[in-house]
């Protein structure tokens, strides 16, 4: 029996315990998939329609404030509605279990992964996976570009990132606050062509009165204050710090472990547009300057992250894993330990910075919510980002049609013709007929091995 409540429903649901949204946290960090738009999607349909915690408006006020964050929206919508119905430790609770099952859940495939990766059956589905991963992406410029792009000068920006990425091999980081600063002049000198960021659309639809309605007065915790301002901005740094700290005393202040608490603390605050905006920042640093792993495995981590639940962006456990396995972080006898702890110190400087967002900001979204000089930088930057998704698609392409080649040959070796087939139908499938990512990513695995078997 369903317990979707009617839309002419005048009382609210009663009052939900930190113990119940507790179990519906958990469950929805296992059955995300989907990626922000599908997890958005299913917690609308919980929250909203089912449930009746959040209204529509309220959901769709939230969602746009994180809209404008770095980070990962989906996982800081669950942090907000967390917090703005059981405080602090609401927050926590939602944005944590968001994100642990995907941790243990991706650490577990890793380890398969790098222990077993060379297993004809295992190589082969990786085989077909690959040239459905590429696919994947480009789709991904395409949805973002089609919200995003809406005037020539926001296609210029996109084509100027794409050149400065892949011509002139330009820093991400630089990319995306040159980007901001000109979203930012622009919003000033022809408002009308920023105009377009930031937003999910308006509600438009009551699905009964809700717990957290459009009339429930704002509750105490989440009113503005500098003194909590202060507060929340003092214990999110030292909360960094002492992990930081602790790291440094542990494993000193050159380690792996280390260089992965800075770096992925840099990546967290350069999420603009999703997870596939910044891969490439990480591409950049984790197999080019660190070399924690190499473009092979990372387009297989990406493929592991399309295929597990919750946000696209815990690829970075799959990058800490098999670098802290690489590099032998606690010796050549405890490898999977030392790939389990760098997986985690990835996971845990790569989110914190967004519970510590919404928790210092959460308070302010009124007066941001709709506001140009907040959402035209927002504007810049994700058009600037379809620009650097497609540059991730077309180096994805050149590493899976051509497998032998290095950047000093860059078209040596046979071209790899079933890798295209696989590339062409992944696209048909994605563009064509709508097919979900991991219908998609599953016949492709199929697919490469039998051309696998075949061979």
């Amino acid at each position: 029996m369903s317990d979707a409540p009617h839309a002419t429903d005048n009382a609210a649901p009663p009052a939900v315990t930190l113990t119940e949204a507790f179990w519906y946290w958990l469950k929805l960090g296992f059955i995300s998939f989907g990626g922000p738009a599908g997890q958005i999607a299913l917690m609308h349909q919980d929250l909203v329609e089912r449930k009746r915690w959040i209204s529509e408006r309220r959901f769709l006020h939230a969602l746009n404030y994180c809209m404008v964050l770095p980070g990962p929206e989906a996982q800081q919508l669950a942090v907000y509605i967390g917090w703005l119905m059981h405080r602090t430790w609401g927050g926590i609770i939602a944005g944590g279990l968001f994100v642990l099952p995907s941790l243990f859940i991706l650490i577990a495939l890793s380890w398969i992964y790098i222990a077993y990766g060379n297993v004809p059956a295992v190589a082969g589905l990786l085989y077909g996976i690959k040239p459905a991963v590429t696919a994947v992406v480009v789709f991904a410029a395409y949805r973002i570009g089609s919200r995003a792009l809406k005037n020539g000068v926001l296609w210029t920006i996109a084509a100027a990132a794409f050149v400065a990425i892949f011509a002139l091999n330009l820093p991400f980081p630089l990319i995306v606050i040159a980007a901001g600063v000109i979203g930012a002049i622009g919003g000033r000198i022809a408002p009308d062509k920023f105009a377009t960021g930031g937003g999910h659309g308006n509600a438009g639809k009551s699905y009964g009165a809700a717990i957290i309605d459009d009339t429930t007065p704002t509750p105490e915790h989440t009113r503005f204050t500098w003194s909590r301002f202060v507060r929340v901005l003092i214990v999110g740094l030292l909360i960094w710090a002492c992990a930081m700290g602790l790291l440094i005393q542990i494993s000193g202040g050159d380690s792996v472990f280390t260089q992965m608490g800075w770096f992925f603390t840099k990546a967290a605050l350069l999420t603009f547009g999703g997870a596939y905006a910044v891969l490439p920042y990480v591409y950049q640093a984790a197999v080019e300057h660190y070399q924690w792993l190499t473009a092979t495995q990372m387009i297989d981590g990406l493929a592991l992250g399309e295929t597990t639940p919750g946000p696209l962006i815990m690829i970075v456990a799959f990058v800490g894993f098999v670098g802290g396995w690489a590099k032998q972080l606690l010796g050549p006898d405890a490898l999977f330990l030392a790939g389990a702890a760098a997986a985690t110190v990835a996971t845990f400087f790569t989110f914190l910075p967004s519970f510590v967002f919404i928790f210092l900001g959460g308070p302010l979204v009124e007066t941001t919510h709709g506001a140009l000089k907040f959402t035209a930088p927002l504007t810049g930057i994700t058009a600037a980002v379809v620009g650097v998704i497609l540059n991730l698609a077309v180096f994805f392409a050149w590493q899976v049609l051509w497998p032998s080649a290095t950047e000093a040959a860059p078209f040596a070796g046979n071209f790899d013709w079933p890798s295209l087939i696989i590339g062409i139908a992944a696209a048909i499938a994605l563009f064509r007929f709508k097919a979900g990512v991991i219908t998609v990513i599953a016949v492709c695995a199929a697919a490469g091995l039998l051309v696998r078997f075949v061979q």
